[in-house]
């Protein structure tokens, strides 16, 4: 299996978020990536490759431009304005802040424009952020050609994660949204049927919000119920899709401290549903902070689990890109995603 990769990602680096009410070193650092790369490479699962430069159609085929602009203008913009620390909003247009029937407008402050785009003080933008986001999507989409070419499997070892962003908003350490660009070109290559399943402890909500009324891409998600974890608003079971996209999506929202045994039973939910929608590829929101050492998450999986989950994925016998998401526990993130890529092999 290749894995892709790109040092680009680097270059977003965060110095702080606003964390359950703290202000705290980002939990998504640079060492996430780097860890994985260094397993990957230990266990020799495959030859690690470059990206390719697809440009921004990949990019705008999913998300809107002026979210596409702002990504990559906003810090230029935050820097005319004075400032050089980590651009992070504080205001937000919530319903009551709106006229009556009146979509909300972009402001032409750089603040405005933070809180229109941006869905907490989690997600900071620096100087590379636009170079890190932009080089993670074209990982992305280099995985879905090596896949969309013949290979079985790819793994798209994107950094930042994207599934929390969605076509016109970012947040949760997300900025443009992998693996839904990655499904997009998959479509856009001639595929009539494609799958996501997010695997995240986190829902997947921008790609819930990106495919929610469409029948041509089933997203399923496995993830902590949004009654008690981030991102709280999107995620319930009863979210099913909307128009054409009615019965096309699938929330499988599941308690604080779950583990295999109760995991497995909607992993086997998952997989039957990708089978019933008659998909043709698989794409996979690899989020691993569903361990129980995570220190942002509570669920209770263990290192040999993320081989279960792998051959489980095998199961649904399809072309398979791999996109990486979240997981917080540093030290055992290599281990966790190759696992899981070792699991999908041996499947």
């Amino acid at each position: 299996m290749h894995t892709v990769y790109s040092e680009e990602h680097r270059h977003q680096d965060g110095n702080v978020e606003l964390f359950e009410g703290k202000v705290v070193k980002p939990h998504e650092c640079p060492r996430r990536a780097e860890i994985v790369l260094d397993r990957v490479k230990a266990e020799k699962l495959g030859e690690v490759i470059g990206l390719r430069d697809f440009g921004l159609d990949p990019i705008l085929a999913v998300h809107d431009r002026g979210l596409v602009e702002f990504l990559r203008d906003g810090w230029d913009e935050w820097v005319k304005s004075g400032r050089t620390f980590d651009a992070l909003p504080h205001v937000w247009p919530v319903p009551g802040l709106l006229p009556p029937g009146k979509q909300r407008q972009a402001p032409h402050s750089i603040d405005g424009k933070l809180g229109y785009y941006a869905i907490d003080a989690g997600t900071p933008i620096v100087a590379g952020t636009w170079r890190a986001v932009y080089a993670s999507a074209q990982v992305a989409v280099t995985g879905q050609r090596l896949v969309a070419t013949g290979e079985r499997a790819a793994f798209a070892l994107c950094r930042p994660p994207g599934h929390h962003a969605g076509s016109d908003f970012y947040g949760g350490y997300c900025f443009l949204n992998n693996a839904a660009i990655a499904a997009q070109a998959f479509r856009d290559a001639g595929a009539k049927r494609v799958a996501i399943l997010d695997v995240d402890y986190h829902h997947g909500n921008g790609t819930q919000q990106i495919f929610y009324e469409r029948s041509d891409v089933l997203t399923i998600s496995l993830h902590a119920d949004p009654k008690q974890e981030f991102p709280y608003f999107l995620g319930h079971a009863g979210e099913r899709g909307f128009g054409a996209g009615e019965g096309y999506h699938l929330n499988l929202p599941l308690p604080w401290g779950t583990e295999w045994p109760e995991y497995e039973v909607a992993m086997d939910e998952a997989v039957k549903g990708i089978i019933a929608h008659g998909a043709e590829v698989l794409v996979v929101s690899l989020g691993l902070d569903t361990f129980e050492q995570d220190p942002i998450s509570r669920f209770k999986l263990q290192h040999e689990d993320y081989l279960r989950m792998g051959e489980k994925i095998a199961s649904c016998d399809l072309p398979t890109l791999f996109v990486m998401e979240g997981g917080y526990a540093v030290d055992a993130l290599g281990v966790n995603t190759v696992n899981v890529l070792k699991g999908f092999e041996a499947g």
